[in-house]
């Protein structure tokens, strides 16, 4: 694909001479093939074959009129840029050659306001390489890496490497990622850098862009309703939740869970490959989790000799351990028919439990003794929601046809989240269940039925059905623990939508999920 130009570049050059064959920066660069253009900086992206040297380059020519004076000024500024970053050296980023400006290595006829050369990267374009089907996710998990270290070392140098555009990167022969085609815009931030970089993760996993100002070769990623991105899973069902997450996470601006920085991404991005490389390992040894997400396999066991030898330990030390208990009971038994009630091991007879609740978690206050405390309102009898559905800032939803189980008053029948592999909010803030209610109710008390112990959840009021999540208010919050777990209101709250969040997992060996069984809402009177 180097050797010929792109068919599905879908652009014309402008600017004059700008064609293949014709000559640039005082003859010295002949074009050799187009490769695309940045229309927000009016960047067009070329091979080029320098003469003196006698080596294939990278251009990107910046292409205006010289009256004009902001294209000037922003073709100044674009250069200066790029100068500074001649000293930056990395293998996610293609070496700056030379800067060539106005009346220094071109002149006003060629319709040139500036020109960036750079060292030529052999490989293939990133158009090209989603035009058929998207990348494997863990592939673009590791590509994304390469190229998010380069970032992180370009800010730490104060530097903005301006990847914001999908046509000025190409997937080296070695499989890698790279900056070919240096510039950035006048007025690009450390930001938009990190914004890229979630952009080139949903690229490689979709084969959309989702970023303004791409280029029409490419589909722009599509929108829900709400204004907030589909997230790549929605689109590819093969995806894995940590990676579309993290990709619409890093793209987005609002919200509390976004990733801002690149070091942030370079982490997630570390966590997300390790946990589908050990998904990838556990099935092609033919072990797969259910959907409760236990593990099995038919795959005959390996025979060890080591291993036999531990479980014959085992058995023996439980026989000897049985035949100890079974001797003890033979003595209670006798001991219990002897006249002397003092002879054998004394028994002790367990007073009967009490049938009161157990006592409240940290979350709520200790029932009263008598009456209503002080400043607390009495409870009427339960109202049942409209609806209940998952609540998914992040876009993609756990269990969803399950989320009417915990409305439907049977605590037998639950709804549980997905299986992590990382605790919230490391992939994502959380996730929760929002309900609402025919008329506004004056909420005094919501009462957990069959949660797991550990979660952590957060009780908040919310205006809508489709809520930001920093629009929400928190009302309470609540370690679950034992059959029953209440989140008791200091002060009742009328509202007509609610939300359970889970903020933190229950952790179980390593993997993380939430089940419930039922939610019960209690007006205050």
């Amino acid at each position: 694909m180097d050797e010929k130009r792109s068919e599905h570049v879908g652009v014309r050059a402008r600017g004059g001479s700008l064609a293949p064959g014709s000559v640039v920066g005082d003859g010295r660069y002949r074009l050799l093939a187009q490769f695309g253009i940045d229309e927000r900086a009016g960047a067009h992206l070329w091979r080029a074959r320098d003469g003196q040297l006698r080596r294939d380059v990278a251009l990107t020519l910046l292409v205006g009129d010289p009256a004009d004076a902001e294209s000037a000024r922003m073709a100044r500024r674009t250069l200066e840029r790029a100068a500074h970053a001649a000293k930056f050296t990395h293998e996610g980023v293609a070496r700056v050659l030379d800067v060539l400006s106005l009346g220094n290595g071109i002149t006003s006829s060629e319709g040139l306001l500036g020109v960036v050369v750079t060292e030529w990267t052999k490989g293939t374009d990133l158009i090209d390489l989603v035009a058929e089907h998207p990348v494997a996710p863990l592939t673009a998990a590791r590509m994304v890496q390469k190229l998010a270290g380069a970032v992180e070392r370009a800010h730490h140098a104060g530097l903005v490497l301006g990847l914001d555009h999908p046509q000025r990167l190409r997937l080296t022969t070695d499989g890698t990622l790279r900056l070919a085609f240096p510039g950035p815009l006048p007025d690009a931030t450390l930001r938009d850098d990190v914004k890229a970089i979630g952009a080139v993760l949903y690229l490689l996993l979709t084969g959309r862009w989702a970023l303004p100002g791409g280029p029409a070769a490419i589909p722009a990623a599509p929108h829900a309703p709400n204004g907030r991105l589909v997230p790549p899973r929605s689109l590819v069902p093969s995806v894995p939740a940590e990676l579309s997450s993290l990709a619409v996470r890093t793209i987005e601006d609002g919200g509390h869970g976004g990733i801002r920085t690149s070091a942030a991404i370079l982490q997630a991005l570390e966590l997300a490959a390790e946990a589908e490389e050990r998904t990838q390992l556990i099935n092609a040894s033919g072990v797969k989790p259910d959907d409760d997400g236990t593990i099995w396999t038919t795959k005959k066991p390996v025979k060890d000799k080591a291993r036999r030898r531990k479980l014959a330990l085992g058995v023996t030390v439980l026989v000897v351990a049985a035949v100890a208990i079974l001797a003890w009971l033979g003595m209670l038994a006798i001991s219990f028919f002897q006249d002397s009630p003092t002879a054998g091991p004394p028994i002790n007879v367990a007073q009967p439990t009490s049938t009161a609740a157990p006592p409240p978690t940290s979350s709520e206050a200790p029932p009263p003794t008598s009456g209503s405390p002080s400043g607390q309102a009495q409870l009427g009898a339960p109202v049942k929601p409209a609806s209940a559905s998952v609540y998914n800032p992040d876009g993609d939803g756990d269990n969803t046809s399950r989320a009417k189980n915990l409305i439907d008053g049977d605590p037998g029948t639950t709804w549980r989240t997905d299986q992590y592999r990382q605790q919230f909010p490391t992939i994502k803030q959380g996730v929760g269940i929002i309900v609402n209610f025919d008329n506004p109710i004056n909420l005094g008390k919501v009462t957990i039925d069959g949660g797991s112990a550990g979660t952590v959840v957060e009780l908040r009021a919310a205006d809508s059905k489709e809520p930001p999540l920093s629009s929400t208010r928190v009302l309470g919050t609540a370690t679950l623990n034992g059959p029953t777990t209440d989140i008791t209101l200091p002060q009742p709250q009328q509202g007509e939508y609610f939300v359970l969040w889970i903020s933190q997992l229950t952790n179980s060996s390593g993997k993380y999920q939430s089940q419930m069984g039922e939610l019960t809402f209690l007006p205050a009177q």
